[in-house]
């Protein structure tokens, strides 16, 4: 019988921010798979947890690494995936070991948590009936207002992962492409201890980008 992969979620900064239950899981397994293992070493060492195997897990080296993770599942051995932060498989390496886990039929569990989405749309004040997440924006300027454009005519809250290095890019791309007026909030480091929540129209966004310096964000534009 092969071993069974559990998709856990880990705090997006506060470590408190954890399940019981993912704790749980990290304690009975002795594989865990990590998109950073320097944070991964941080978040299991808080909580006395020490895996016999912590491998890296990225996207870089996911292709490579999914036929020694699959014999490790194929001997019977049950594995964690967790991502740098938050809910692994959003915007985050771990598409090609479900694909085939599920060719192979090897259960996967998902054990929920923190996630930057869930995190910041209930303090936007937005209507939540519906949401479109676009995950990272292209690095290219033409693609990205590419990308916004095709957004343009979809009437509900729109959001968006972005680095430091292209956030006020992004944002000067939004504000031609959508209109000065939309209204915005942007989410920086959320729940560390310097948490920064922005709210205004992208023209307001755009003038008072003081604050965007560092960290990553989290974009809710309210196009509806």
């Amino acid at each position: 019988m092969s071993g069974k992969i559990y998709i856990v979620a880990t705090p997006i900064g506060n470590l408190q921010d954890i399940t019981l239950r993912a704790l749980e899981v990290l304690k009975s397994v002795k594989v865990v798979l990590a998109e950073d293992t320097r944070k991964a070493s941080i978040l299991l060492n808080h909580y006395q947890i020490r895996p016999d195997k912590l491998i890296s897990y990225y996207s870089q080296n996911e292709s490579k690494r999914l036929p020694q993770i699959m014999d490790i599942l194929e001997s019977g051995e049950d594995i964690a995936l967790i991502s740098e932060a938050g809910t692994p498989l959003i915007s985050d390496p771990g598409f090609l070991l479900t694909q085939e886990a599920v060719k192979k039929e090897i259960p996967m569990i998902p054990i929920p948590g923190a996630s930057a989405i869930t995190t910041l749309l209930p303090v936007s004040a937005f209507p939540l009936s519906s949401f479109y997440f676009g995950g990272f924006l292209s690095p290219k300027s033409g693609k990205r207002k590419n990308q916004l454009k095709k957004l343009k005519d979809l009437e509900t809250v729109l959001i968006f992962y972005e680095s430091p290095y292209r956030i006020l890019k992004t944002i000067n791309d939004m504000k031609e492409v959508f209109g000065e007026e939309k209204e915005v909030v942007i989410g920086r480091e959320l729940t560390k201890k310097f948490e920064e929540i922005i709210r205004g129209n992208l023209s307001e966004v755009c003038l008072e980008n003081n604050f965007l310096v560092k960290g990553e964000f989290c974009i809710i534009l309210k196009n509806c």
